[in-house]
């Protein structure tokens, strides 16, 4: 069936949406860091998507989907420009790739390092794994079905963005090292706060409110949109929530970081489960994550500063796993999914992520170097990388 112009409408939509949840990441950054690396985070968010467009259009896009834009502008619109469309929500997904590394990485990278890790991610290692899965590239998908009954599902990108991404992020964070006094000789630990509950709720609020084209706008034409999609995704956020209230006791920065954790996990199955699939599935992440950000920090001495291993690599991968349980016509699911085929795939693209953050980040620490000098550190990045503070010396 030919694209048409009310699918056009529907994708830039989502695309759109999926657009504002990278203005979602920023403030969820600016909120943790401290006031001294604000600006950074607002900088390093907008800066690494400029470098995932050109990456993703030019290397990425073509490699995962045999797609190019070299034809001339009459060709390229002959669908109602449906295409063009596609490339635009798919690179909002590409994108997000290097804005949840920046969240663990923050406050004591160098910027212009980062951009290059966000080019190379991009436009190779990210479209590999995500050419395997939604595009069928080297038989996966093939094989997963002939021996286990079903190919590995991510309808949305549990795997394919969210775990990936963390899994990366935990490779360029171990590279890294802790910031400076974050963890003392004897064992200690020294708390940093998140700077400002409010701008971390606008990014959890920015992010929830955009996941709803992540996941639903990823059927792509208005004939294959489900309803089901939109309340699996609700039940799995506020899952999230209340397990991440009650596990967290209060404590504001993971109540807000609970619905993404849910949404995350929701994402591979949430066009297979019923919604008490999706509320077990939101509720499980939602304690891991502040189970598993508490671990990591304090008794693993992980410097993972929003804590996007636990959110989006541990989490995403649950989320793979969930959807090979709860999208069982047993457990009330629509079928059609192998437990077998989603732990496999599950570990291929963690996998795949560990060797691309690995690769990556350690070429570019043993050549330009990834870390701010100590000096730097101190005064803060936004200082010392662009000359200007998040707030008025009088304020401060």
């Amino acid at each position: 069936m030919q694209p048409t112009g009310t699918d056009v409408f529907f994708l830039l939509i989502g695309a759109a949406m999926v657009l504002a949840m990278h203005a979602g990441f920023a403030f969820l950054e600016v909120g943790t860091v401290r006031e001294k690396n604000q600006v950074n985070a607002l900088v390093k968010i907008m800066a690494d998507f400029a470098v995932a467009t050109i990456a993703y259009f030019f290397i990425g896009y073509p490699l995962a989907y045999g797609v190019d834009f070299w034809s001339s502008a009459q060709l390229l619109s002959a669908d109602h420009g449906y295409g063009l469309v596609k490339f635009f929500f798919l690179l909002t997904f590409a994108a997000a790739i290097p804005a949840i590394v920046s969240g663990g990485i923050a406050e004591r990278a160098r910027l212009y390092p980062q951009m290059g890790a966000t080019f190379i991610l991009v436009a190779l290692f990210y479209p590999l794994f995500e050419g395997m899965v939604w595009n069928t590239h080297f038989g996966l998908q093939a094989w997963l079905e002939a021996s286990f009954g079903a190919k590995f599902h991510d309808f949305a990108g549990s795997v394919v963005v969210h775990a990936f991404g963390g899994w990366v992020a935990l490779a360029a964070v171990i590279l890294l090292g802790p910031r400076m006094g974050r963890y003392g000789k004897q064992g200690g630990v020294t708390a940093h706060p998140p700077s400002s509950i409010p701008f971390l709720a606008l990014g959890s609020w920015t992010l929830t409110v955009g996941w709803f084209g992540f996941n639903v706008m990823s059927a792509q034409t208005v004939e294959a949109v489900s309803g089901l999609v939109a309340l699996n995704s609700l039940m799995a956020m506020v899952g999230g929530i209340l397990a991440a209230l009650i596990v967290g006791k209060n404590d504001p920065g993971f109540i807000h970081n609970g619905p993404l954790a849910g949404l995350v996990a929701v994402c591979a199955g949430s066009d297979l489960m019923h919604p008490l699939g999706a509320l077990i599935t939101g509720t499980i992440a939602g304690g891991m994550f502040v189970l598993l950000f508490t671990l990591t920090q304090n008794r693993w001495k992980i410097d993972d500063v929003l804590g996007v291993w636990p959110l989006h690599g541990l989490c995403g991968a649950w989320g793979g796993i969930a959807a090979g349980i709860f999208g069982l016509q047993a457990l009330g699911g629509m079928g059609g999914v192998s437990l077998m085929s989603q732990l496999i795939g599950t570990l291929l693209g963690i996998c795949i992520a560990l060797i691309a953050g690995f690769v990556v980040y350690g070429a570019l620490k043993k050549t330009v170097g990834l870390r701010l000098s100590q000096e730097q550190e101190f005064e803060g990045a936004d200082l010392a990388l662009h000359k200007i503070s998040a707030t008025p010396p009088s304020q401060r």
